[in-house]
């Protein structure tokens, strides 16, 4: 077992937190749903599974044929009353590029609220302050408050940067503190 990873989820449940999503090798990977812009017609498509290391993997590849553009995960669960919590701590190997983490207080609401995330080619753990996340609908800012931060239903990857191009992200966990 990676001792870094040991310590780290020592940590966290001493430091009051509640864990959204921690991958391994048996992890139910149901609850995660791809919607790429083939909804609108895109040709983009993304693939999500769990490694041999245990890891969530969402790859795939973004079109920009056809007014396509982006490919995206979803993760829906039970709310969540987050109300203790200011931050989201995610553990996550990238490839250099960039990409959306959206999230919804509830998953019927049209819009998310999101934050970009810069990756690199290294193990990276993320922190985003909650009260940071502004909203969004189809790529527009909202005129409406940033994350309310009372319930969460729903986590998301997005990866839409205008160009055409191949992405791998891998997750290992995600975290509120």
């Amino acid at each position: 077992m990676n001792y870094l990873f040991l310590f780290y989820s020592l940590f966290m449940s001493i430091n009051n937190s509640l864990l959204i999503f921690d991958f391994n090798k048996e992890s139910d990977s149901t609850s995660w749903k791809i919607v790429d812009d083939k909804v609108m017609g895109g040709r983009s498509g993304g693939n999500f599974y769990i490694n041999k290391e245990g890891f969530g993997v969402f790859e795939g590849h973004v079109s920009l044929e056809n007014n396509g553009g982006f490919s995206s995960v979803r993760h829906n669960f039970e709310s969540k009353k987050v109300e203790a919590y200011s931050k989201i701590i995610i553990r996550l190997r990238g490839d250099g590029k960039r990409y959306q983490l959206r999230l919804k207080s509830d998953k019927n609401d049209r819009h998310a609220y999101i934050s970009y995330i810069m990756t690199t080619k290294d193990w990276q753990l993320i922190e985003i302050s909650l009260s940071e996340m502004y909203p969004t609908f189809r790529g527009r800012k909202l005129d409406l408050s940033n994350y309310p931060g009372k319930n969460l239903e729903e986590v998301a990857f997005l990866i839409g940067n205008k160009v055409s191009e191949n992405f791998k992200l891998e997750i290992d966990n995600i975290v509120l503190q």
